[in-house]
């Protein structure tokens, strides 16, 4: 079987990070395995609380994984510290992890920073190189690129100088877009450019959207799929898991982990 390998953190809630990665992992038929970067009390109205694990542990978690099972894919998603993006990006290349999916999460929808400047230093000089795929959306874009995005002629050349950070691939996530109605998200890896366009569904069903793209990209990978139609096959599962989400929650419904994916991958 093919395996695939989380770093992130916790969501109690269950519709994002590791509970979320691990579902989309099942969906695709990836044996799924886990390194939990903080634990956080979490639900469909927001974040209560949030609880550090040591970078130490952290390394611990991805060695117990790679010297025995090893994995065909990783995606890292919140590293809540500079030093756990440090740690976690030394293991990458201890444990030469192929496969790489870098969700870089470091800003909020609301657009507020979730992580200190020198988190998102580490994560820009440390981690992002190591990627095969970085899955920022517009507001972590700016913030890594230093300057606003602003329509679709700004996300081409943004993904293109993203790529210049030393990835081999960006999916920038565009969200709703100046075309109305649509979803637009732009796929580069310096020499390629793709706009990839799919109805916009709406904000309500989309707590772990961002987590679940990663994964699902991560999945692709490790099953043997190219970059390209690994982030294609992502792009329509998140769409349909979106549009078919649960009414769970008093906030922002998580998607739908399992809609219409039995037999499918």
């Amino acid at each position: 079987m093919n395996k695939a390998l989380t770093i992130a953190g916790s969501d109690s809630g269950g519709g994002a990070g590791i509970q979320a990665d691990l579902k989309t992992f099942t969906a695709f038929g990836v044996y799924g395995m886990s390194v939990i970067t903080a634990l956080t009390a979490q639900n469909t109205i927001g974040v209560q609380g949030i609880f550090d694990v040591s970078p130490e542990f952290v390394r611990e978690q991805i060695k117990s994984v790679m010297t025995d099972i090893g994995t065909d894919a990783a995606k890292t998603g919140m590293l809540s510290s500079a030093s756990v993006a440090k740690a976690t990006a030394e293991a990458v290349r201890e444990f030469r992890i192929p496969n790489l999916v870098v969700d870089p999460v470091m800003v909020a929808k609301s657009g507020d920073l979730l992580l200190s400047e020198e988190a998102r230093a580490a994560i820009l000089d440390q981690l992002i190189p190591l990627a095969a795929v970085i899955t920022p959306n517009l507001f972590e874009a700016e913030v890594l690129l230093g300057h606003n995005i602003s329509g679709i002629d700004d996300m081409k050349a943004a993904a293109v100088d993203l790529v210049g950070l030393g990835c081999k691939w960006v999916a920038l996530k565009g969200g709703r877009s100046d075309i109305e109605g649509k979803a637009i998200d732009v796929l580069c890896n310096g020499k390629e450019l793709e706009l990839l366009v799919s109805p916009w569904m709406g904000f309500q069903n989309t707590q772990g959207a961002g987590c679940t793209f990663a994964s699902a990209i991560a999945a692709g990978l490790a099953k043997g799929f190219s970059v390209s139609a690994s982030v294609k096959l992502a792009k329509n599962y998140v769409s349909e898991a979106i549009r078919s989400g649960p009414k769970i929650g008093k906030g922002r419904n998580p998607v739908n982990h399992i809609t219409g994916v039995q037999g499918k991958w």
